[in-house]
């Protein structure tokens, strides 16, 4: 019998790539939780394995039998802002892993965020003390899950930037701002700063999750998978853009942390303490894994390949 495999968060950018690869690489039987089905882009005659539910995460307790079936559980479904984040990304998604039968549910994977973590891929108490409340509310529930009753099958992922989206496919927060982001190279070009970070498309975290899926064995627990590209800095992300727009990288006037702080308080610029947290930080950077650990191609391994599909 073919294993079944319940999705949240289905109808999203990661969502849409994760059913194409699922269904191109194996026979399982898709349950697919979503607000609303008109926003699922993919064409789904045809496809008796293929389950929509439409529904939300407020309502997942709706759901408990169908999810007490599941050998897989992969939860992409998030809340962005205010009380929604806290209900949908700690005390709902909480609920969703709680239903699962530990007879029978072979896998769970959870999608975190990276902003939760430092550069050796441990929690770190400010995201709880004063992130957003969006990684407020994943700080919160990623602690309960790594000690519930599913803990040595739960495997988390935490992607880094993610970009993604085509004209059958919704785009990612960033793939929509990449086209004003490049407005505004012209003029960064002159300015130098210091600061790394790691990218992902949603088409390899797509690969990654469908391999995690068809391998015998999970990781040991806790299995904290951070999913990411090589790291760039801050000059590598200016030269590619120039490069792409076809403009010289020449003089640079250096943004310095004390310049940022001093303009902050010059022009009483309101800084929330996350981001004066972030400001400090700088460097967003882990120990990361990316299709090619797993022995796959990446589709999407550097920026150029993200920037060629600009239109």
């Amino acid at each position: 019998m073919p294993k079944k495999v319940f999705i949240t968060g289905a109808s999203g950018c990661v969502g849409h790539y994760l059913i194409e690869e699922l269904l191109a690489k194996t026979d399982y039987e898709l349950y697919l939780l979503v607000r609303d089905r008109r926003k699922l882009q993919i064409d789904l005659r045809d496809r008796p394995n293929v389950h929509v539910i439409e529904d939300s995460m407020q309502n997942i307790g709706n759901h408990k039998e169908l999810l007490r079936t599941m050998e897989f559980v992969v939860s992409t479904a998030a809340g962005w802002g205010g009380e929604e984040a806290f209900i949908v990304n700690r005390d709902k998604t909480i609920e969703l892993f709680s239903s699962l039968d530990p007879l029978v549910c072979e896998r769970a994977i959870y999608f975190s965020t990276a902003s939760i973590l430092d550069s050796h891929n441990q929690i770190i108490p400010e995201a709880g003390e004063f992130g957003t409340d969006y990684i407020a509310s994943k700080h919160a529930c990623l602690e309960t899950l790594e000690n519930s009753i599913i803990r040595d099958r739960l495997i988390t992922v935490f992607p880094t930037l993610v970009f993604g989206g085509a004209k059958d496919k919704p785009y990612s927060h960033l793939s929509k701002g990449l086209k004003d982001i490049l407005k505004y190279v012209p003029y960064a070009r002159f300015l130098k700063t210091d600061g790394s970070f790691h990218f992902v498309h949603a088409s390899d975290i797509a690969q990654v999750v469908t391999h995690l899926l068809t391998v015998p064995s999970v990781p040991p627990s806790p299995a904290r998978l951070v999913l990411g590209m090589q790291r760039l800095t801050a000059q590598d992300l200016v030269a590619q853009f120039c490069e792409f727009l076809n403009l010289k990288v020449g003089w640079q006037f250096e943004l310095t942390p004390f310049l940022v702080d001093t303009i902050i308080k010059l022009f009483r610029i309101e800084v929330a303490a996350w981001d004066r947290f972030c400001i400090a930080q700088r460097h967003f950077t882990y120990d990361v894994v990316s299709p090619e650990t797993f022995g796959l191609v990446s589709k999407y391994p550097r920026l150029a390949n993200l920037l060629a599909e600009v239109q």
